[in-house]
């Protein structure tokens, strides 16, 4: 943690004071922070911001995918894959692996619990720096310390944990690991204090500046980040309670839609629930919603998303480098065939062939599928009576710049996180799972007004917890797939479930080499986490390794 303390304190504040190098030079930080800049709003809004850059650092978004994507069923090798990842890949995963270091996160959070610290100071000496402002601030960087933390916990399950931030050197900060359910319970602590003084909305809907209400933390925000912790606390009502007023608001944005602009043709609705329309009124191919959510971004069915500019220096490095950019259509990750093959064809298990995530997010290339979702930046395709592929008629074009944004919550994760939530309260809850799972479903499969059969039946699932239960995993899949939330998703099983079984079968299903002996390796309970980085363990003598990999922590990759 001491290693944790440095990097926080050199880091945490001189990111905002490049332009401050004369009193940088003559005071020491401790100093220059106290006396010269905690002064006035723009203090608070500038620290605020690095918040938000610190999370689009390659070194963030990196092992945001690598942390919740990589292990799981969605990826394999690509093209020129780095060791360090091909070893995660091939379950190798050793405390010396560069992706067990957690630093970049340790900045974000430290840079958040000096916004907490400082900004009531400063709204005590600058009159214009409102008290609804300071408070809004604090909840907004609550919230984004409270998903630094979230991402860590189901990393490596027992984390070091602190609300205090590193501004002097003399603090302590070498400190043990915090169990999983304790960080848990006081990040929803934290979170209900602070949500309802996050901004509602920081611009109307119309406004050419209406991204930010999807690329800030907004109260929206963090009643999904709520909703997703009581789901992995088993907090089914809570969890509920929070994504019906996700959902509740964005069924109010769309009245306030249709009231501003009279017919909409891009959103209907499913249920009483509005979606992005895959193929919008008028029109005859399919893409749209791919498109908007995620050619476009921060859509109408946006909850909280990074934000990247073609010509802002900070790009999306895991989209470009790992999935596949404008000059390379094979990444350095691939997706494996039983995803995707065969779907036009009618012969896959997890598609059926109407279903346009697959085309959208997959191309073959040579003989492997190449990962396209968050790569591309628009698609067309016709899901018409299709017998094979060549009759999609599909087309696409891919991003010039690598500033795809990444998504954190979208009205997708709400649906499919109440449902599982009702699937997890009992029988009484079963139809209403299947109706949300369903809303997502036949978006993708462009099912609207009867226009086209379903491709789910209530009664093929309804009639136990286990059909649910593999429902929802399903669907899961296949709305989120490549987006970082699959591995994570089979964790949350195997904690709940008590053993690893699913997460082998599932995780197990990329494999064509060393199958046995990788599920063998993946039978202990221990090893769904991530290891402590080998350097960290050399710095805090506090922390204890997590025994799956306690016989290893002297190994090293091979360079």
């Amino acid at each position: 943690m001491d290693k944790i303390k440095h990097i926080m304190v050199a880091a945490s504040l001189v990111f905002t004071l490049t332009g401050c190098s004369d009193f940088l030079d003559i005071l020491p930080m401790n100093e220059v922070v106290l006396e010269n800049f905690w002064t006035e709003k723009g203090d608070v809004t500038s620290v605020m911001n690095s918040c938000y850059e610190t999370l689009e650092s390659g070194d963030c978004l990196t092992r945001m995918g690598v942390w919740g994507e990589l292990r799981s069923d969605n990826l394999r090798l690509g093209s020129s894959v780095p060791n360090e990842i091909n070893e995660i890949l091939k379950e190798n995963l050793l405390p010396s692996n560069p992706m067990c270091n957690w630093s970049s996160f340790y900045v974000a959070i430290n840079r958040c619990n000096t916004v907490c610290h400082y900004a009531p100071m400063v709204q005590e000496i600058d009159p214009n720096y409102t008290l609804e402002e300071m408070k809004a601030n604090i909840a907004e960087a609550t919230a984004i310390r409270a998903l630094c933390y979230f991402y860590l916990i189901r990393t490596f399950r027992d984390v070091p944990y602190t609300t205090q931030p590193s501004i002097d050197d003399t603090q302590p900060y070498v400190i043990p690991a915090t169990p999983f359910n304790a960080v848990l319970d006081s990040l929803i602590i934290d979170l209900e204090k602070v949500k309802d003084d996050a901004v509602r909305r920081y611009y109307q809907d119309d406004s050419p500046n209406a991204y930010q209400n999807s690329s800030k933390i907004t109260r929206w925000a963090i009643y999904a980040l709520l909703a997703d912790l009581y789901l992995w606390k088993g907090d089914w009502d809570n969890c509920i309670r929070y994504c019906d007023m996700v959902i509740d608001f964005k069924k109010e944005q769309y009245k306030e839609m249709i009231e501003r602009e009279g017919n909409v043709n891009n959103i209907a609705l499913f249920g009483d629930i509005p979606m992005i329309l895959e193929k919008p009124v008028g029109s005859t191919v399919c893409g749209n919603a791919y498109n908007e959510i995620f050619g476009e971004g921060n859509s109408f069915e946006s909850i909280f998303e990074l934000y990247f500019r073609s010509n802002q220096s900070q790009q999306n490095s895991w989209v470009s480098s790992y999935y596949g950019n404008n000059n390379t259509t094979m990444g350095r990750l691939s997706a494996p065939d039983f995803l995707c093959k065969d779907a036009a064809l009618g012969n896959n298990l997890i598609f059926k062939k109407t279903d346009g995530r697959v085309y959208e997010s997959t191309e073959l290339d040579n003989s492997s599928y190449a990962i396209t979702k968050f790569v591309r930046r628009s698609v067309s395709y016709s899901t018409q009576n299709v017998t094979k592929e060549a009759d999609l008629n599909l087309s696409s074009s891919r991003r010039s710049s690598s500033d795809a944004n990444w998504i954190f919550y979208r009205l997708s994760d709400m649906l499919l996180i109440k449902a599982e939530a009702e699937i997890q309260r009992g029988e009484g809850g079963y139809e209403r799972a299947f109706n949300l799972i369903n809303i997502v479903n036949k978006r993708a499969n462009d099912v609207i007004n009867n226009a086209r059969t379903d491709t789910l039946k209530m009664a093929d699932y309804v009639t136990s917890k286990a059909s649910m239960e593999e429902l929802l995993l399903e669907e899961r899949q296949r709305e989120f797939m490549f987006e970082g939330k699959r591995w994570f998703d089979l964790v949350r099983v195997a904690r709940r479930d008590g053993n690893n079984t699913r997460l082998i079968s599932l995780a197990s299903r990329k494999y064509i080499e060393n199958v046995n002996a990788i599920k063998i390796k993946l039978a202990d309970p221990n090893i769904i986490y991530f290891p402590y980085a080998k350097s960290e363990l050399k710095v805090n003598p506090l922390l204890v390794q997590n025994p799956a990999f306690g016989n290893e922590e002297d190994n090293e990759l091979t360079k």
